[in-house]
């Protein structure tokens, strides 16, 4: 009885801890639910299958899809643009948003100017990239990269202003030279939130694939899931997001586990 009132105790405590076991069954619930809404909805004939198709045919699709290697060669096109314009985002993005935070002289200059293209819509743009780069693989990084960027780079400074100053404060007096202190006190103190940053624009980035590989694109995921819109696929286009979800999900993990292995002291 005891323990059943500690276990509720510590699912109605605000920032309470859970059993791992509690967590998967509650993620399975949602599933379950989900999925069960999809079923009855399209085996039901609640909704006609030209707007929401049944989970076997989805499934059906993609083990056709895979059978002779058409599906890994989308999945591996549109992993690839994600990945490449998503790591030239944070290879800038993080040294540079370091120095914003940290350097008022850095975050005047550039502040406005980022916050301006921030606001850009990236589908505006798109016209230009393929103007500008052309028609490949360079023009949908760019997609990638211009979506991420500016937003990171805010993130980023704003998780670098928020150390605290006595502990930067500290490390003078222990003789960290003032030029030093953003790589030695300033970055490892702010690289767990660091990381969540680009744990949520990872997303974002999975995000702006699809508008990547809409236009000017004859491979990924986008694409497919244009392609079978003409058709009126649906079967695909619920394939192709729902591939999409799973990626997206798959680097979110990823970045959790990061997080946890860099910063133990910050799980």
């Amino acid at each position: 009885m005891a323990t059943k009132r500690t276990l509720l105790q510590s699912f109605t405590t605000p920032f309470g801890e859970i059993p791992s076991a509690a967590a998967l069954v509650a993620a399975c619930i949602v599933w379950a639910l989900v999925l069960g809404v999809w079923a009855i909805a399209s085996y039901g004939g609640y909704v006609a299958d030209m707007f929401l198709p049944v989970p076997d045919a989805v499934i059906r699709r993609g083990i056709s899809l895979a059978s002779d290697g058409t599906l890994f060669v989308h999945i591996w096109s549109s992993v690839k643009v994600v990945i490449l314009g998503f790591l030239l985002s944070a290879v800038i993005a993080v040294p540079l948003g370091l120095y914003m935070g940290t350097y008022k002289i850095v975050q005047a200059a550039l502040e406005p100017l980022v916050n301006f293209i921030r606001y850009l819509p990236v589908t505006s743009l798109v016209p230009l990239f393929i103007l500008w780069i052309g028609i490949g693989i360079g023009q949908r990084v760019t997609v990638i990269f211009f979506g991420v960027f500016f937003s990171q780079l805010i993130m980023i400074a704003d998780e670098a202003h928020a150390v605290s100053r006595d502990l930067v404060n500290a490390s003078y007096t222990l003789g960290t030279k003032r030029n030093e202190a953003i790589w030695h006190v300033i970055f490892p103190a702010a690289l767990p939130n660091i990381i969540n940053t680009l744990r949520v624009t990872m997303g974002w980035a999975w995000t702006y694939l699809v508008v990547a590989e809409l236009v000017a694109a004859n491979s990924g995921l986008g694409f497919i899931s244009l392609k079978a819109m003409r058709g009126f696929q649906v079967d695909t286009i619920f394939l192709a997001i729902m591939l999409i979800g799973l990626l997206g999900l798959i680097s979110d993990m990823a970045f959790r586990l990061l997080r946890r292995w860099l910063c133990p002291w910050a799980a």
